[in-house]
């Protein structure tokens, strides 16, 4: 009985490294992989094999190679963080209406901040043809972008200026000038000198931006930075009440509480609902966002507005630029302004 070869040592893997491995054809591969067996007798043991070579080898069928050079897919995918966050709703939305007036189709994925699950991502686009993919990236490096741009000839854009790679657009909103003049603006205009800071635990460059700008802001105002006022959590409103609680919690706690996202601002004032404290008489609480959850909410929120959907459409619009051939020059980063919006919770 014959043995499977060694794995092949070169980088790219092709159908043929598969067949031989598998010890079969490539047209059982082909076969095998594109589900395309009809009246052809192929065991299940042999289509064992071929899936046990494909994930050995890590080969990615590449379907760009079964169309006509040239041809659009006319097709884009779009991988957000968080599909339950509102902020990613609005970016979508315009993104999507962006390619709809260009007659494209979008196909959408959430990685929930996993790097697994932006590896799966990166996965299904270098298996199924699309002629760009707009993404939000948390954990994927500059080698894995380089390997989606070669593998497949998409174009790339991506939210958030931590992306630094030569053929990639991205916007970012201004977050750290926002988050430098929120602190000014509470120890100045509404005279907190405690003021907590609720973070994440990921090491998002967002949240690390944010966390640097609240530490610079603090020295700039001669305010304290005792570690005790910094906790983190998980973007989530469960996080932010956690956190809240442990400052509340505090000998000496904070009167004022920054959140580096609505929904941790948003269960930061729960928790101190649920402790017979009223925002912001014992404690003032301010966001980030501007959700449409933060004018609903009772007291309102106060929070930093990020504008995703004037991202989202000169994301997408910068994508379509480059799908067209009308923009071809280095790439392009765009800085999309912040501003404080003052409601009744601080």
């Amino acid at each position: 009985m014959s043995t499977p070869d060694p794995v092949p040592s070169k980088t790219k893997i092709t159908m043929k490294d598969v067949a031989r491995h598998a010890v079969v054809s490539q047209s059982t591969v082909s076969r095998v992989l594109s589900g395309n067996d009809a009246g052809i007798a192929i065991g299940e043991e042999t289509k064992e094999r071929v899936q046990a070579a494909v994930k050995e080898l890590g080969y990615y069928p590449n379907l760009h190679a079964g169309s006509l050079r040239g041809q659009k897919t006319r097709m884009i995918a779009m991988m957000i963080a968080d599909i339950a966050n509102p902020f990613y709703h609005a970016m979508v939305r315009a993104a999507q209406d962006v390619a709809r007036s260009r007659q494209y189709d979008v196909m959408i994925a959430n990685s929930d901040h996993q790097r697994e699950n932006e590896m799966l991502f990166v996965e299904s686009i270098i298996r199924r043809p699309v002629d760009g993919v707009f993404m939000v990236p948390y954990h994927l490096t500059a080698e894995d972008l380089d390997e989606v741009i070669g593998r497949t000839g998409s174009v790339i854009v991506a939210v958030g200026q931590h992306v630094d790679h030569p053929a990639i657009d991205t916007v970012h909103g201004d977050d750290y000038q926002a988050v430098i003049d929120t602190v000014a603006w509470l120890h100045r205009e509404r005279g907190h000198r405690r003021i907590g800071f609720i973070g994440v635990t990921s090491s998002h460059t967002a949240g690390a931006r944010r966390r640097a700008a609240f530490m610079d802001a603090m020295r700039a105002e001669g305010l304290s930075l005792a570690p005790e006022l910094f906790e983190l959590g998980d973007w989530s409103p469960a996080g932010g009440e956690h956190a809240m609680r442990a400052l509340l919690g505090l000998s000496h706690p904070p009167t004022a509480v920054f959140a580096i996202n609505d929904l941790m601002a948003i269960g930061a004032m729960e928790a101190a609902a649920a402790l017979g404290l009223r925002v912001p008489d014992d404690v003032a609480v301010v966001g980030f966002d501007d959700i449409p959850a933060a004018s609903w909410v009772r007291p309102r929120l106060t929070t930093i507005a990020q504008h995703p959907a004037e991202m989202g459409r000169i994301l997408a619009e910068a994508l379509f630029a480059r799908i067209d051939g009308s923009e071809t020059g280095p790439a392009r980063h765009f800085r999309v302004s912040c501003e404080l919006i003052v409601r009744a919770s601080a």
